[in-house]
């Protein structure tokens, strides 16, 4: 494992008209999970699908449709749990959630409040590179998603589409050790970044398929060390709740926006009411959505339709035993097998679909080192330049490892490489071939790059002269041969026969 120190969390602090005030945050990540049926029915998860057409008759409340839990859903939120290392509750249970809205047909959403499928663990976030924080996870619940109500189709009605209802959402609570913007972001892209690795969620934000409610708390400075010591959660003040954000920029100015909103509050001596509020991106401010409900006013109480969840510890092993290498420890063997900077490692396993390319062009080159910096800098660079995915780029990870490998045998230079991979690039073809075909060999005969430095020396008797007098101009010499000889000489011996010639 990465040598890595864990920091405590450095609160946000921000400047009132009065005081100082730090900001307290806890975050509600809804992540759908990866199921191609919905919690309860079979009806399809597919997004996109024309409104309305994935909807089972469970799904749209119709009197006497009865609920069957989706054992891969279950499946799928156990093996989040456990790439978390969050504690499995082999017994669990459903309860119902009664709230109406348009788009909620039963009436009330089936959720877990009292005994949920998963407790406490954590999650690792990198602040840099080998500093982290740790966020303590509080649950994670199964929860059956609404629908969508859409309002601007016609101006005097609204539309309901079903297809998300009763579609799975892993509900994962944090507790509130997030101190500011940048870390919630840090927070919410590590978890997004585990569960794409575990296969459990798919993290499209942009889709609705990962959301967080963010809770939102400022306090005097020393009021949350003493929340640690006490567990009084009233030094933390009233926190307000950020509905539905989908994006981690807006999260970060949500965030800011109500902080400061709080604080200007009371420091007019008002107080903070406890409320759902949503973040107006355009006007870059929070505005109240409800008043903020507790657990009572939902009149939670066990679903009677459906039994209480029992799993045996034996199925919990076996999903654990089936658990691909994750984010950290990949990043870990990284840096140990292939000698490169933890910076690269988090660059390269940012997402599964790099690592797993990186480790074929490692594997073909045979130079693990090499291997990452052309798939960081050359390839990841033209891909973003082209507004290209990895899984469509023109080079193949065998054809780059392939390019990297004539590097390390020297049959072409760092120069004809860059070249050679801008033509497999764009006319595809394998690398070796191409060399041969085209002449790009690097030369390596010295007799030959020894009559290109005595003609350029020859040429040049005064830039001889200021080469002797400056050794750091033979630079420039370099540059002609490689010049001279279409850069296809190799640049260490030039640059000693260059050293040699001008008796430096």
């Amino acid at each position: 494992m990465l040598d890595l120190t864990f920091e405590a969390p450095k609160p946000k602090v921000i400047q009132g008209a009065l005081h100082d005030w730090e900001l307290v945050i806890g975050l509600e990540v809804h992540a759908q999970v990866a199921s191609r049926a919905k919690l309860f029915s079979g009806a399809s998860t597919e997004f996109g699908a024309e409104p309305n057409s994935n909807v089972a008759f469970v799904d749209a409340g119709m009197p006497g449709m009865l609920p069957v839990i989706n054992e891969g859903c279950v499946a799928l939120a156990v093996k989040t749990g456990l790439g978390l290392k969050a504690e499995i509750h082999l017994e669990s249970a459903f309860d119902r959630k009664n709230y109406f809205y348009p788009d909620l047909p039963q009436g009330y959403q089936i959720s877990q409040l009292y005994a949920p499928l998963v407790g406490e663990g954590e999650v690792i976030v990198d602040m840099a590179p080998g500093i982290a924080r740790r966020v303590r996870i509080e649950r994670i619940h199964l929860e059956q998603d609404a629908g969508k109500s859409i309002h601007d189709m016609d101006p005097a009605m609204s539309f309901v589409d079903l297809n998300r209802t009763g579609v799975a959402l892993m509900e994962i609570v944090s507790r509130p050790d997030i101190r500011g913007p940048e870390e919630a972001a840090a927070y919410i892209l590590k978890l997004r970044q585990i569960m794409r690795y575990l296969g459990t969620c798919n993290g499209d934000m942009q889709n609705g398929n990962l959301r967080a409610d963010v809770n939102v708390s400022v306090c005097r400075p020393g009021d949350y060390e003493r929340f640690i010591e006490t567990g009084d959660f009233g030094h933390l003040g009233t926190r307000c709740e950020i509905k539905n954000m989908n994006s981690t920029r807006f999260i970060q100015q949500a965030i800011e926006a109500e902080a400061r909103r709080q604080i200007a509050i009371l420091e007019d001596g008002g107080q903070i009411v406890q409320e759902t509020r949503l973040f107006d991106v355009d006007k870059g401010e929070t505005r109240p959505m409800r008043s903020k409900e507790e657990a009572h006013d939902y009149r939670y109480f066990p679903d009677p339709d459906l039994l209480p969840l029992s799993i045996e510890q034996a199925w919990v092993d076996e999903i654990a035993a089936s658990l691909p290498e994750l984010p950290d420890a990949r990043k870990a063997r990284f840096v140990a097998e292939y000698g490169m900077t933890e910076y690269d490692a988090g660059v390269l396993t940012a997402e599964t679909d790099y690592a797993a390319f990186f480790e074929e062009v490692a594997a073909t080159s045979g130079d693990g080192k090499a291997s990452a910096n052309w798939v960081i800098n050359e390839l990841f660079g033209r891909l973003k330049k082209d507004d290209r995915e990895i899984g469509d780029s023109p080079v193949s990870a065998a054809q780059l490892g392939r390019i990297v490998a004539l590097i390390k045998t020297g049959e072409i230079s760092g120069k004809i490489a860059k070249d050679l991979f801008e033509i497999v690039y764009t006319e595809g073809g394998d690398p070796a071939e191409i060399v041969e075909a085209r002449g790009m060999k690097q030369v390596t005969d010295t007799g030959a790059i020894e009559t290109a430095v005595d003609e350029v020396i020859a040429a040049n008797p005064a830039q001889v002269e200021k080469a002797k007098a400056n050794p750091k101009l033979a630079g420039w010499f370099v540059g002609q041969v490689m010049k001279a000889t279409g850069g296809k000489a190799n640049p260490a011996a030039v640059n000693r026969i260059v050293a040699e010639k001008l008796g430096l």
